[in-house]
């Protein structure tokens, strides 16, 4: 889907020089995608003491050696 933006132009060169990447487009869908990651573990830190654990949880059957 092509889009037009208009970004800051040094906002961008920041964001090529600290990713590493070569394009603006890999800049940018790079930091959409750690945008929404960032908001999904905002999301789990909430639920943090809102749920009642398993009493019947065996930690260590999930355990390989």
């Amino acid at each position: 889907m092509p889009t037009n933006l208009a970004i800051d132009p040094e906002l961008l060169r920041k964001a090529l020089e600290i990713s590493g990447l070569r394009t603006k487009k890999d800049t940018v869908n790079l930091a959409l995608k750690e945008l929404i990651n960032r908001h999904k573990q905002l999301e789990i830190i909430d639920l943090f003491g809102k749920m009642d654990p398993d009493p019947d949880y065996d930690y260590k059957k999930g355990r390989s050696r």
